[in-house]
């Protein structure tokens, strides 16, 4: 416990990972800074435990805010050992089913937002030459389905900067994970999911998706507890991974997209080396 990470920082600990590592981290006596959007969550989120649990008003889209609130958790903290990136939702609806607006702040919340937390705490992080970054991605950051295209390119964006970040920061002791869940039993399939207007040309494709979401909503098999004591388990490792799949889901169907991948490459290999200037 006493090498263990004590100060953590996580935005979105009103409900789902958030929260489940919030309080788990709590139970174990650490301190833990928590964003929230509304006053009520805010509230009980500091009742979890008053003096350890401090509640920051965020919503990651007011870019603005980000970096005071970065220098206001490390005033009261005194410093920050692990940035979780979890705050985010998805957006269900074909390409050409989403509004313009959805796809702003789907990208807003999920890729410019986590981006923003990054980089302010960066330079606290750097300064004491140690501590982590969890960023939480999803099986939808690996591969891209008919009706989940959108948030699928959030992900896949957050998935880039993060692998890029890790080589940048390694050699300055810290350390980032990409984190890709399955389906768990979070809201994430119910009040979170914001639907795009239906065409039905897309009933066939996008559809799917969104019926799917509508009858899998509480009964995932992914516990977000046992998520939560993973992503804690992770930080007390010497060599952690850059990607941790969660779920039996997400270690399937990250398998069967990378050797689909890889077999295409062979299949079109010759043709690929082809391309090249001819050696002289």
């Amino acid at each position: 416990m006493s090498d263990s990470p004590q100060a953590w920082f996580i935005t979105g600990v009103s409900t789902g990972f958030g929260l489940e590592l919030a309080k788990m981290l709590l139970e174990q006596g650490r301190i833990v800074a928590g964003t929230a959007r509304r006053p009520e969550d805010l509230a009980a989120f500091e009742a979890l435990a008053p003096g350890r649990a401090h509640a920051f008003r965020l919503d990651v889209t007011e870019a603005q805010a980000i970096a005071p609130l970065a220098t206001q958790v490390i005033e009261r903290l005194g410093h920050v050992e692990v940035i979780v990136n979890n705050a985010g939702y998805g957006t269900a609806g074909a390409i050409e089913e989403v509004t313009d607006e959805q796809i702003r702040r789907q990208m807003e919340v999920n890729f410019f937002g986590a981006l923003a937390v990054t980089r302010a705490f960066l330079p606290h992080l750097r300064a004491r030459r140690r501590g982590w970054i969890l960023n939480l991605s999803s099986i939808a950051g690996v591969i891209a389905n008919p009706g989940l295209g959108l948030y699928c390119a959030s992900k896949f964006a957050l998935e880039a900067a993060s692998e890029a970040l890790a080589k940048e920061v390694a050699p300055l002791g810290i350390k980032v994970v990409i984190i890709e869940p399955g389906p768990f039993r979070t809201d994430f399939a119910g009040r979170s999911l914001a639907i795009a207007p239906v065409i039905s040309d897309y009933e066939a494709t996008a559809g799917v998706m969104r019926r799917y979401f509508e009858q899998a909503d509480g009964k995932q098999a992914g516990d977000p507890v046992k998520a939560a004591r993973a992503m804690i388990e992770l930080v007390n490792l010497p060599d952690p991974p850059l990607r941790l799949a969660m779920g039996n889901r997400a270690v399937d169907i990250i398998r069967a997209k990378l050797e689909s991948q890889l077999a295409e490459l062979a299949k079109h290999e010759a043709w690929a080396r082809s391309l090249d200037y001819e050696a002289s």
